[in-house]
């Protein structure tokens, strides 16, 4: 049978239980092996109950103290009672030089005092009982984990100022710098909101007109690495030459901002329009020359495209690519079986070939075809060379090269482009 004696309004600070007519202080800490908080329960007497309903920061030390003993306690390991139960006497009963050198001694949980108010400096300078002064039995955890990210930054050198802290709660990156960064203007104090959009305005002239496009390649949502590295720098270079007092946090979450909006509005753009904002000609009717082409990948899997349908090729192959592009399925062929030309693109080579028949077969010979290979940069050299070729077929893609047939020739051009 288990009574509650004591409890604060805050529900996750401990509550003093009588158990089998027995005291315990029962707390919620960790998880066990399903992922379920875990309780843990351990005995206090009477004096100890006296100074938990009337201190409420010597409750909240006791409560830092005890929860490392939790995490030692694992998934399903027992709580040591006799180390928990050690700690009842010099946290709740002693002096307060007493309490502060205990804590200089023991491991204890800094970021559950600063959620419910401690003062941070008092802490770091090792006076725990004077930090206390202020406690709330309410938690505020975003306070919390802002100091914890302070300290990690500090751990690598790097020290915010009130603009750096401004711009990085603005994009809501303060805490974690590897969410997708928003605009939260309401997070950000009134009075530094406007030097804030002063850097938001600079990046956003630096970067005037450039996007950032689908790569297919990668999958139907997938976006282009390089226009995202390109757009960064520019943003960075431009940022740091009008504000070069900002720590690189700050300007990295604002280039962050910027990319990660012009991919969205890439990812939320359909084929068609995403062909024509990277300035390839998408005509849904192909040119005069191509009435139907077929698509297929490395799994034989294949795809028709007519001339008269609502879409256009380009548009039709490169969502054919988003759909079917794998790790084990990297080679993706457009071909005009009327004209008996096609090109065959090798994306785990950053390569291309493109083939002309020029014998058909015939009385059962095979046909004799010309093969000749080519150096890709990047999706936008793809961009580039299937449209060209839905617009003009092999001929048009002679701009494109230097093509080469002789493999031997192409393996040491590639072998030459990978030391580089």
């Amino acid at each position: 049978m288990r009574d509650i004696v004591f409890t604060r309004s805050s529900g996750w600070i401990p509550n003093v239980v009588r158990e089998d007519g027995e005291l315990r202080l029962m707390l919620g800490a960790g998880a066990d092996a399903n992922h379920d908080p875990r309780t843990f329960t351990f005995p206090i007497g009477e004096a100890h109950l006296a100074v938990i309903r009337e201190d409420l920061a010597r409750h909240l030390l006791l409560w830092s103290a005890v929860l490392p003993l939790c995490d030692a306690a694992g998934t399903r390991g027992p709580l040591d009672e006799n180390a928990a139960v050690a700690l009842l006497d010099p946290i709740l009963l002693a002096a307060p030089a007493d309490v502060d050198a205990l804590f200089r001694r023991i491991r204890w949980d800094r970021s559950r005092l600063i959620a419910h108010g401690a003062d941070i400096g008092l802490l770091e300078r090792g006076h725990v009982c004077a930090a206390m002064r202020a406690a709330t039995e309410t938690s505020n955890m975003r306070r919390a984990q802002e100091h914890h990210a302070d300290r990690r930054r500090a751990e690598r050198g790097t020290v915010l100022g009130p603009l750096d802290a401004a711009i990085l709660r603005y994009t809501g990156q303060y805490v974690h710098g590897a969410t997708v960064p928003k605009r939260i203007p309401d997070a950000v104090d009134p009075a530094l909101l406007p030097q804030v959009m002063q850097v938001i305005t600079t990046a956003e002239q630096a970067c005037a007109g450039m996007r950032i496009g689908r790569d297919p390649r990668r999958g139907r949502r997938a976006t282009d690495r390089r226009d995202w590295d390109r757009m960064k720098t520019t943003v960075e270079a431009a940022v740091r030459r009008a504000h070069p007092g900002l720590v690189d946090d700050a300007v990295r979450t604002v280039s962050f901002l910027l990319c990660s909006e012009a991919a969205a509005r890439s990812r939320n753009t359909p084929m068609e329009d995403d062909e024509e904002a990277a300035g390839y000609r998408a005509d849904s009717g192909g040119s005069a020359r191509k009435t139907a082409l077929s698509f297929t990948d490395d799994k034989d899997v294949e795809k028709k495209w007519l001339r008269d349908g609502p879409r256009s090729a380009t548009a039709e192959f490169w969502e054919f690519v988003g759909e079917r592009s794998a790790g084990d399925n990297e080679v993706f062929t457009i071909e005009d079986e009327e004209m008996g030309e096609g090109i065959q693109l090798h994306f785990y080579a950053d390569s291309v070939a493109r083939i002309t028949t020029l014998r058909a077969g015939k009385g059962g010979a095979d046909p004799e075809y010309r093969v000749e290979y080519s150096l890709v940069d990047g999706m936008g050299g793809y961009r580039s060379l299937v449209s060209a070729f839905v617009r003009g077929g092999c001929a048009a893609l002679e701009q494109h090269g230097p093509w080469m047939s002789d493999v031997a020739e192409f393996e040491r051009a590639r072998r030459r482009r990978a030391a580089r």
